[in-house]
């Protein structure tokens, strides 16, 4: 079996690390316990999760073993990092809340009870800690000096920064120290806006137990011209079919731009790089039978495969011209709702469509939205039963997002 370090490096995820030439030969020769550390910020995972997620899942695969660690108790405090203000304090319960359900969302992915894998929650030792203690234990490592030439905090100080977010990068660091000393963890990942956190984490423990540990930070998820991958006009990719559908997410992969078509292969799936090469390399619109798989590889990953194949036979029915899909994204109102009438603006917000009428005025004056392929020339334009067929009106807005709209 390949090194895992030379998978990883091939496939693209790696950005920068500590002693990486150390990390290769010990990924090895031996199975290594190594870590990535989640906040629970959302109820939900995202698609830029996919990165850390897929990096965890070619070690696993390649013998070592992966601790997802869940921060019940970082969440409480709030990475800093790439952040102009302070985030938004999270109570208890939700952060209890958001934790299952992470918790659900990695078991679909890891087998966690034959011990291969691990799933932790620093709350588990970060809540209970003496104040006191654990300054005089872990505080007088840092240097505050250091600590304020990092972009983490340096780029806060003048907006303000609070010493409860100062204080993220000892907690952080802490988890590898408590890893370490329970599990042997001899390696922390996470995203290259973690690089000083890991650093923090590598420093500790080195300092602390004298013991070689490694740091590794992965790319994050952004398209070919640097921003960032995963945030549409209605907001974020999520991994949860409740807040993003399998075939919005199906369909936000089959439309990324030709240049980020094989980069994405070799991050989000698991197909050999031969294939990705060859994908990546089809010309003119032949690119777009690389964008189909990528799409369906993706969603049949994280939603399975039959809501992987839902979805692309969706997408086809709808290009295709067919345009009524049974599983298409699609919301039931009674049919007295538009015995009056319903106008389109607050239509487009119910289904989802906009996040606001302002940002539904906006589709429509730019002449973004049509009901059943008849563009909706009026802001105040009423739907009633009238527009309906069968029951069912189609609601497309620019030229690739469909919502069905049921009647009852």
């Amino acid at each position: 079996m390949r090194n895992a370090f030379d998978v990883l490096d091939e496939r693209g995820f790696i950005e920068q690390g500590t002693h990486p030439e150390e990390l290769r030969e010990l990924l090895g020769k031996e199975s290594v316990t190594f870590y990535i550390g989640f906040d629970a910020t959302a109820s939900s995972l995202t698609m830029g999760h996919l990165i850390p997620l897929m990096g965890m899942l070619h070690l696993y695969r390649a013998g070592h073993r992966p601790i997802f660690l869940l921060g019940g108790g970082t969440t409480m405090i709030g990475d800093p990092s790439g952040k102009s203000d302070m985030r938004q304090m999270l109570s208890q319960d939700i952060i209890n809340a958001n934790v299952q359900s992470f918790r659900r969302q990695f078991s679909k992915f890891v087998n966690f009870d034959d011990g291969s894998a691990i799933m932790e929650n620093n709350a588990n030792w970060l809540l209970d800690l003496n104040f006191m203690e654990f300054m005089r234990d872990v505080g007088r490592h840092f240097s505050v000096n250091r600590m304020l030439t990092l972009e983490t905090y340096k780029s806060r100080l003048e907006a303000g920064l609070t010493f409860l977010e100062f204080s993220y990068i000892l907690t952080q660091s802490y988890d590898f120290l408590e890893l370490f000393r329970r599990y042997n963890c001899r390696l922390q990942m996470g995203g290259n806006d973690q690089w000083s956190n890991i650093i923090g984490g590598y420093e500790l423990v080195r300092k602390v137990e004298g013991e070689a540990v490694y740091g590794l930070t992965l790319k994050l998820l952004t398209t070919n011209a640097g921003t960032k991958m995963g945030k549409t006009e209605a907001g974020t990719i999520w991994l949860d079919s409740e807040r993003t559908s399998a075939y919005d997410f199906y369909q936000y992969l089959r439309n990324v731009d030709d240049a980020d078509v094989e980069r994405m292969l070799a991050l989000l799936t698991f197909l050999p790089m031969e294939e990705v090469r060859r994908l990546g390399s089809l010309p003119g619109s032949e690119i777009n039978q690389a964008k189909e798989v990528l799409a369906y590889e993706v969603t049949k990953f994280v939603h399975g495969e039959e809501e992987a194949a839902k979805a692309q036979a969706t997408a086809k029915a709808l290009f295709g011209g067919g345009g009524r899909d049974e599983n298409m994204p699609s919301t039931t109102f009674a049919k007295e709702t538009f015995a009056a009438g319903m106008d389109i603006l607050s239509l487009l917000v119910e289904t989802g469509l906009a996040s606001s009428r302002s940002e539904g005025r906006r589709l429509v004056q730019q002449g973004g939205v049509a009901l059943d392929d008849q563009r909706v020339e009026e802001i105040d334009r009423l739907v009633t039963v009238q527009d309906f067929s069968r029951d069912t009106l189609i609601i497309r807005k620019g030229k690739k997002v469909y919502h069905r709209v049921v009647i009852e």
